[in-house]
């Protein structure tokens, strides 16, 4: 579980430009209260190399210190980090909040709660996750990084890139050493997690090396600098074949050679009510990621009654266009999903067709979006395939944000494997959620929002986050976005998948669920794609908690829209309620109660 709290609390920590103003005597005395959060999340976001590449708020001033090391990921940094998140949590307690502003109150309490919290679990649940696996493991993620994050304008940045591969032996060693400790502990993950990654390994180090994502985006990178010599070409590129050749593929064979081992210790049990006292750290990552009080059962029921509504709304529509609706919706759905109509032909040139439209689908609707949103973002973004390698175990999609020196646009990664998994009336919703109402959108806008402390331009609280998007979908459609019924339909099936997803990850985490019996019940009552369904659910084993998120914030989103709209009468504005909701960056979903109720009753009065 660590390494989920070291990433929340990492992204927190974009804060090192304020560093070189505070200077030596801000680091150890006491500062105003914004210049106090911000020095103590400085303090974390130092250690991680690979976040400062991928935030890049020092490149531009000439600092490049990290950009040949990775993050370390020994127990001996696991006993700092929670050390610092201790600090933290002190730092909180010099300030009395009754002598802050509101914005500083916000921060206090957002903060106080955020890093309370991931002291408490960090101390209580370090070992409770799974550092390699099929989603989100370090074997799939660093080649991920190295080829999106690590930029390469000139011969020192090519140094410092093979610098990093040849890390990456130091890098597996110390995850290793942090497995074998979890399994002493008693977790280990399911066999299903480990055959997948041994064959994803297996798959990654039997590639050639020219044809390696390491090396050919490396490659490619070479060839985008165009001062760059002939000479310095092939010596950098050789030293990086040098470095995979006898460092990275090697790290990866050792570790796959002790996850063969660990194979046969393993079980088909999925949930995390099999590791020790996992019924508490489920409730515990619960309220986490919804930032809410409610209990697995509470999370399960709510599932349960919002697939009705929603399979109800879409048994309408497709009554309205003369289908048979006696069958389940995943019957009807998977069918309408294999109708040639709907479907691209199996082939590279689709694919790159795919990446084109949605593209166009982003550029329509940030084009009509003022009477929806006063506030947008200034930096843009682009639409890129998941990396082959990695494509099989992915999501249907993701977002990376852009870097905040404006080098990288935002990236919304579209997966490619299964044609058949990307039905045209599903194209629209997803392009809202990852880029424009929706990731891409709120992201950017906290982001670029200098009034706010750092850190909560970054605030990862994922319920937020997560909730907007799935809000956004909708905001597209009462915009006018989605007039053809059938992408309505793909919308109603998208949200019907976040309330399956409250269903079964409490089912599998809380009920004790199969992985068998949650795929069929995905399968059953979404009918979306095979191999979306076990992405899926295979995600919801590795990140308990984290997909109950989506619904529960999109829920809160709505109801307090509409509390405001009965509030105001004719004087609520949907571009001030946005405006509200946007500004003030990421927040526990209780802390957005607040403010949105504050900012009702201000506008009535």
């Amino acid at each position: 579980m660590l390494r989920i709290f070291k990433w929340l609390g990492i992204i927190l920590g974009g804060l090192l430009a304020l560093a070189l103003v505070a200077g030596t005597w801000g680091w150890y005395g006491k500062l105003p209260f914004n210049w106090a959060i911000n020095r103590a999340f400085m303090q974390i976001v130092l250690e991680s190399p690979e976040t400062l590449s991928q935030l890049r708020i020092l490149e531009s001033a000439g600092i490049t210190f990290h950009q040949d090391d990775l993050d370390d990921e020994s127990v001996a940094a696991g006993d700092r980090m929670i050390g610092k998140m201790a600090d933290i949590a002190a730092e909180f307690q010099r300030y009395d909040r009754a002598d802050l502003s509101y914005q500083q109150q916000l921060t206090y309490d957002m903060g106080n709660w955020f890093v309370g919290k991931m002291k408490d679990g960090a101390e209580r649940w370090r070992y409770h996750n799974y550092p390699v696996n099929q989603l989100f493991g370090t074997q799939n993620q660093l080649p991920s990084f190295m080829e999106s994050t690590h930029q390469v304008n000139s011969v020192s940045d090519a140094e410092d890139y093979n610098a990093r591969l040849a890390r990456f032996g130091v890098k597996f060693a110390q995850v290793q050493e942090g497995i074998k400790l979890r399994e002493e502990k008693g977790i280990v993950p399911p066999t299903f997690v480990l055959e997948k990654v041994i064959v994803e390994i297996d798959g990654f180090v039997n590639t050639p090396i020219e044809q390696n994502i390491l090396y050919s985006s490396f490659e490619k990178k070479l060839n985008d600098v165009k001062t760059l010599a002939d000479t310095d070409k092939s010596r950098l590129l050789a030293e990086a074949k040098h470095q995979i050749e006898t460092t990275v593929y090697p790290s990866y064979r050792s570790l796959m050679g002790y996850l063969v081992e660990q194979k046969p210790k393993s079980t088909t049990d999925a949930g995390v009510w099999k590791l020790p006292d996992g019924d508490a750290f489920y409730a515990y990552v619960l309220e986490m990621f919804t930032t809410s009080s409610l209990k697995p059962e509470e999370v399960h029921q709510l599932g349960l009654q919002e697939v009705d509504r929603i399979q109800s709304e879409m048994r309408e529509i497709l009554a309205s266009q003369g289908q048979d609706v006696s069958q389940p919706i995943g019957i009807l759905m998977r069918q309408l999903g294999e109708q040639e109509r709907f479907l691209y032909p199996d082939t590279p040139e689709a694919r790159e067709q795919i990446l084109k439209d949605y593209q166009t689908i982003i550029d329509q609707v940030s084009a009509g979006l003022d009477p929806w949103f006063a506030v947008k973002p200034t930096a843009g973004v682009k639409v890129e395939r998941i990396p082959e390698f990695k494509e099989k175990t992915s999501p249907g999609a993701y977002y990376n944000a852009p870097a905040m020196d404006g080098t990288r646009p935002g990236i919304f990664y579209a997966n490619m494997y299964d044609i058949k998994a990307t039905p045209k009336f599903d194209m629209r919703t997803l392009a809202y959620h990852e880029a424009v109402p929706g990731h891409h959108f709120q992201v950017t806008i906290a982001q670029e929002n200098t009034e706010l402390p750092l850190f909560r331009r970054m605030a990862p609280f994922t319920a937020y986050v997560e909730g907007w998007a799935l809000y956004a979908e909708r905001v597209a459609w009462e915009a006018g976005f989605q007039n053809d019924p059938f992408d309505n339909l793909g919308r109603l099936q998208a949200e019907l998948f976040r309330a399956v997803r409250l269903v079964v990850d409490t089912g599998l985490h809380a009920k004790r669920w199969t992985r068998e019996q949650a795929i069929d019940y995905m399968t059953a009552n979404t009918g979306m794609a095979d191999s979306d369904v076990m992405a899926e659910i295979e995600r919801y084993i590795v990140m308990p908690g984290q997909a109950c998120s989506y619904k529960i914030g999109m829920i809160e989103i709505l109801k307090l829209r509409e509390e405001a709209r009965v509030k105001l009468g004719d004087k609520f504005d949907i571009r001030e309620f946005h405006n509200v909701v946007l500004k003030n960056g990421a927040m526990p979903l209780f802390l957005l109660r607040k403010v949105v109720e504050e900012w009702a009753a201000g506008q009535a009065s």
